[in-house]
């Protein structure tokens, strides 16, 4: 059995968890101050200058961030983010996944509308994601759109694009109409951050200004959830117990973007992505 000493966050307000239920989303939460959202930042961006030679190397630090960058690894277990995450889950929290959502500035890049559990090969939905901005997040910039609501359908047909534009990584999309206007923009200043759960409708449009805009989306579990990856499937234990042991816990990074992290990390990706991929008439 796995334990670490619980956070000394305050609970958050009951109000997170009868709007999560009603609309399947909270935000704005406000988790960092601006000038830690910067810190947090700049370090990504000293991390992405660091390895941007190796195109295999970026890849890992924008798609396992807290596996690779102490500073990422500490936003995971940040007692603002584990009570919002507490808040929906219960006290026992694992961390399944961290990735960066980045569309650089004036691109054409977006986020098709999707539900986040169509592949990730979970069999439950005791699962939600705090969506952290590095950036401005603004109808300009690309921020998420939320339908409300839409979490209670469960999980509803997708189709793969595999289109060159699309940030997801089968281009996936969801096949029934989703009414744009019941849409919700999901505004956000750098260290603000929403919660959403696995089944809700969200998308994305392309950022149209001169700034990035990055997000850091940080996936939290129940640790009763199993995957299809296999008890192998590595997760961050980041508070309460794993009574259940159905995935390898591991700790934080070794030190800033070291070999064997980076060894581990292409590990672990390599059994997620055989999940994720399944089914898939190509990969891009």
């Amino acid at each position: 059995m796995n334990k670490i000493a619980p956070t000394s966050a305050a609970t958050p307000a009951s109000t997170i968890g009868a709007a999560y239920a009603r609309d399947g989303f909270v935000f704005p939460l406000d988790i960092l101050s601006a000038d830690e959202a910067a810190g947090l930042r700049a370090d990504l961006e000293a991390a992405e200058d660091a390895v941007r030679a190796d195109k295999r190397k970026l890849g890992m630090v924008r798609g396992y961030p807290a596996r690779l960058l102490p500073s990422f690894d500490a936003l995971i277990r940040h007692p603002r983010m584990v009570a919002a995450a507490s808040a929906v889950l219960g006290p026992d929290l694992m961390v399944w996944g961290s990735g960066l959502f980045i569309k650089e500035a004036n691109t054409p890049n977006y986020v098709s509308w999707h539900q986040d559990l169509t592949y990730w090969g979970l069999d439950q939905a005791d699962e939600v994601t705090l969506w952290v901005a590095l950036s401005p997040a603004t109808p300009e910039s690309g921020c998420m759109r939320f339908v409300a609501g839409s979490h209670r359908r469960n999980i509803v047909p997708h189709a793969d694009s595999f289109a060159a534009d699309n940030l997801l990584t089968r281009g996936q999309e969801i096949a029934v109409e989703v009414d744009e206007r019941d849409a919700v923009d999901v505004v956000l200043k750098p260290g603000q951050a929403s919660l959403h759960h696995g089944h809700l409708f969200h998308a994305s449009g392309p950022n149209q200004t001169g700034d990035r805009r990055i997000g850091a989306a940080i996936r939290y579990i129940a640790p009763s959830m199993r995957g299809r990856s296999g008890p192998d499937t590595e997760v961050a234990l980041v508070a309460g117990e794993d009574r259940f042991g159905h995935f390898r816990v591991v700790p934080p990074p070794t030190a800033r973007l070291d070999p064997a992290d980076f060894e581990a990390v292409a590990a672990d990706g390599a059994r997620r992505e055989q999940v994720l991929f399944e089914g898939a008439e190509r990969r891009r």
